[in-house]
């Protein structure tokens, strides 16, 4: 006859059980911080100019490697001052960081002068620090391109051209504790690149950050858009090609990452959409075999009015008026949407896709004195310093949280199928820049849409370009 479990027997079980799912926990944490590989260091020669050059090395006869490999000896043509098209000030201009000016000596062939202020010398390593966590500190160089040199910045963002009369916000640069972040170089990212894809998945902010690279790289070449017609996709799809790098950068629209359908609107509001969050995107995994580098981020468009499903079954609602509907927080919604779009890149990896994938986590927006559309404005014009910054709260730190958690699970089954998933984690750094955003200067004053303040979207030139000198930074370990 079978002995009763005792009362204090299921205690033990429920205690052991639990203690098992911590360790897990803990071991998943340190993997994640400890199985990234430290990054290629650059060296500056300093002994003669006659024999000053920039080695930037390593293997590339794979043209899927997740490495940055080229041995390139390249001088960056001589640039012009970058000039700003401002209306209050026509004659604004921004010379060239001295980073980006040719030596004087004509047997020079360094890409980077070695008096930049950026480069490491006496500190430590970006491998044996956390580059998210830091300060913004003055850059008198900045900003590195303007709205006049780069022809690609989306009109919303094109803060000067708009009027904004404050320039001081484009003069700061991210500096982690204990370490330098590089700036992203242009003709050692583009060489990198020859011959390779990297794409963008996301919202508007995911386009935000593909037009900053552009302009970041238009130092060297600018893009030419591919011809819709030959897209599969032409709504939802853009290709830039970089010829004389056979470089293509691509940007799919996909705000949810997972399938979604426009509800009609039958209440004059917004209008609500149907989220499949089990269910991929079909727009943009077909794609992911070609691809080399993916970028993925979402959070923005979860706030608006859904239903969501899980295997065709209302799962929940948010917004929306269905009497009787489960509820399902947006919070887990956009989890599950990223674990979805997680796996389906790990089901790419089965069919040829072996690039890397990089997670950038939320970006915060600054609306103070009410939100976008009772009031909100952001009219700060410098970043918070070191403890000024409020806390990232409500839904923007359970988004953050629950996106890392998912990342964190994709590396560890990635690690074993041969996949490779990095962090992008920005969220504490745009956090402390409430100046970075249009605002009003999104539009011109009689402009219907003048009345809404934009501060979710980032200005270009503008704090947004941290993030590809940290995507630089993360493809090159």
């Amino acid at each position: 006859m079978m002995k009763p479990v005792g009362f204090f027997s299921v205690i033990k079980f429920v205690f052991m059980s639990s203690l098992l799912l911590l360790c897990l926990n803990i071991t998943l944490s340190l993997y994640t911080r400890l199985s990234i590989r430290p990054p290629l260091i650059f060296s500056f020669s300093s002994s003669s100019s006659s024999n000053h050059s920039n080695s930037f090395s390593s293997n590339t006869s794979s043209s899927n490697s997740s490495n940055l490999n080229i041995n390139l000896i390249e001088k960056i043509p001589s640039l012009p001052p970058a000039t700003i098209n401002h209306p209050h000030n026509s004659n604004y201009s921004v010379s060239p960081p001295s980073a980006f000016t040719p030596s004087s000596s004509s047997s020079s062939s360094s890409v980077i002068n070695s008096s930049t202020p950026v480069q490491n010398r006496g500190k430590r390593s970006t491998a044996s620090c956390d580059v998210s966590k830091g300060e913004w500190i003055e850059d008198e160089q900045a900003p590195y391109y303007s709205n006049m040199t780069c022809g690609t910045i989306q009109e919303h963002q094109n803060c000067m051209k708009y009027g904004r009369p404050d320039m001081d916000f484009l003069k700061w640069r991210w500096k982690p504790d204990g370490c330098e972040l590089p700036l992203l170089d242009p003709a050692l990212f583009l060489e990198a690149m020859r011959g390779k894809n990297l794409a963008f998945v996301g919202d508007s902010l995911a386009r935000n950050q593909m037009q900053s690279l552009m302009c970041l790289l238009s130092r060297v070449e600018s893009p030419k858009e591919e011809e819709k017609t030959a897209l599969p996709s032409p709504e939802n799809l853009t290709r830039m090609v970089y010829p004389n790098h056979n470089f293509t950068i691509w940007i799919f629209w996909s705000p949810f990452l997972v399938r979604a359908a426009e509800r009609s609107n039958q209440t004059g509001g917004n209008p609500a959409w149907n989220l499949y969050l089990d269910e991929p995107d079909p727009l943009w995994p077909p794609h992911l075999p070609a691809v080399d580098y993916l970028i993925l981020n979402a959070g923005n468009w979860f706030t608006r009015p859904a239903v969501f499903h899980l295997n065709r079954t209302v799962a929940g609602c948010e917004y929306c008026p269905i009497p009787g509907a489960p509820f399902l927080s947006i919070r887990r919604a956009n989890r599950r949407a990223f674990r979805t779009a997680l796996n389906a890149v790990a089901a790419a990896g089965r069919r040829g896709f072996k690039g890397l994938t990089v997670v950038r986590t939320v970006s915060p927006s600054h609306f103070e004195g009410g939100e976008w559309n009772s009031g909100g404005d952001c009219l700060r014009t410098g970043p918070f310093r070191r403890g000024e910054a409020p806390r990232l709260e409500g839904l923007e730190m359970e988004m953050y949280g629950e996106q890392r958690k998912e990342l964190w699970k994709a590396k560890w089954e990635g690690r074993r199928r041969g996949l490779d998933f990095r962090l992008m984690d920005t969220t504490a750094a745009m956090l402390m820049r409430p100046d970075g955003h249009p605002g009003r200067y999104g539009h011109w004053p009689d402009d219907e849409y003048a009345k809404y303040r934009d501060c979710v979207h980032w200005c270009l030139p503008g704090p947004v370009d941290m993030w590809n000198h940290f995507l630089f930074h993360i493809i090159s370990i």
